[in-house]
């Protein structure tokens, strides 16, 4: 039996209904779709976990007047520091997916979920990666004052200390930071020596230390070493990198000094919330990417150590993948924790 919808008042109802609703969801589609073409609508602000001074508040901060002349609105750097950096990313994680949130994070987001494992730590994985703004590799250093002269002899000593029950004795910035977990990446590259690992309230009291001859050695990134180096307070060992850092050309990298597999890069990045549509990021990465061209940009990051990042969101994604996964191995072989 057919129904005449003209006559049955339930069915006129029913039509109706569907009627609107397919309105609204037009309308919402519609929206979202507006939303994509158009970002930004009003200022993006840039979260930072970290004060007003460091290195990833200044990677921000030097980006964000590039970035607002290609976005046509304001950029605003929002410090939201404490627990090294993962209040910022609870904050971006429950931000909506429009785009004028974002995060300024960096590579102690890979490490931080498998040493703090009760806090709550956010996974990097599940934030929408937009690209990389600058990256530093690590240098290894001692005392301007220690007889060890070359990595060579640097692993011939730790090994003579450990045998002897004696370690050396290596600052950090804290159980669990870059330069801690890369020391005992270190360390299994040469056989799992013994080492005591002295661990500070940040690094800046550890580099203190060090140059007093507190401690035999750390690592630190090259632009918090470099200028200790150049006034004769410390002396380089290797760096981290895939090539030689232009602020220390004669200090040799990790694989011309004979440790393999031993690329560390220490990277900030852009990363926007889960569910960041791909016009959004693809519009935010060309943005950031724009502002790294600018020569006075350039120079700023290149004069502090640092070397400007840029390139795609994939490869900050892929990034973010290799060193979770590379950290969450070496904190569980060497049994790191900071809970």
């Amino acid at each position: 039996m057919r129904t005449n919808y003209s006559s049955d008042p339930t069915a006129r109802r029913l039509t109706l209904c569907l009627g609107i609703a397919a309105l609204g969801l037009g309308a919402l589609v519609g929206s979202v779709a507006s939303a994509q073409t158009t970002w930004p609508t009003k200022s993006v602000t840039l979260l930072v976990g970290f004060p007003p001074g460091g290195q990833t508040d200044f990677a921000g901060r030097v980006l964000t007047n590039g970035m607002q002349g290609a976005l046509g609105q304001p950029v605003l750097i929002d410090n939201k520091a404490g627990v090294n950096g993962n209040i910022a990313s609870v904050e971006l994680m429950k931000a909506p997916p429009d785009g004028h949130k974002l995060l300024v994070g960096n590579g102690s987001m890979t490490i931080m979920p498998h040493v703090y494992t009760k806090l709550g730590i956010v996974d990097p994985q599940k934030m929408t990666p937009i690209g990389v703004m600058l990256q530093s590799p690590l240098v290894l250093v001692v005392p301007a004052t220690s007889p060890i002269k070359t990595y060579a002899q640097f692993a011939e000593e730790v090994k003579a200390r450990a045998k002897a029950g004696k370690g050396i004795d290596y600052g950090t910035g804290g159980p669990g930071s870059l330069i801690h977990v890369t020391m005992e990446l270190l360390r299994e590259r040469l056989g799992s020596p013994a080492m005591n690992h002295v661990p500070y309230k940040g690094s800046s009291p550890a580099m203190v230390d060090l140059m007093a001859g507190r401690l035999d050695a750390m690592f630190d990134a090259t632009s918090v070493v470099a200028p200790f180096v150049k006034s004769g307070q410390l002396r380089p060992l290797l760096v981290t990198g895939e090539k030689r850092s232009p602020m220390l050309p004669s200090v040799p990298t990790a694989t011309e000094s004979g440790v393999k597999d031993f690329t560390i890069i220490s990277f900030i990045g852009l990363y926007g919330p889960p569910g960041l549509s791909p016009d959004i990021v693809k519009k935010a990465s060309s943005a950031m990417n724009a502002a790294l061209k600018d020569p006075t940009v350039v120079k700023s990051i290149v004069d502090r150590g640092d070397e400007p990042g840029g390139g795609s969101p994939e490869q900050l994604g892929e990034m973010t993948r290799a060193q979770y996964k590379m950290w969450g191995a070496v904190v569980k072989a060497n049994n790191i924790t900071a809970d």
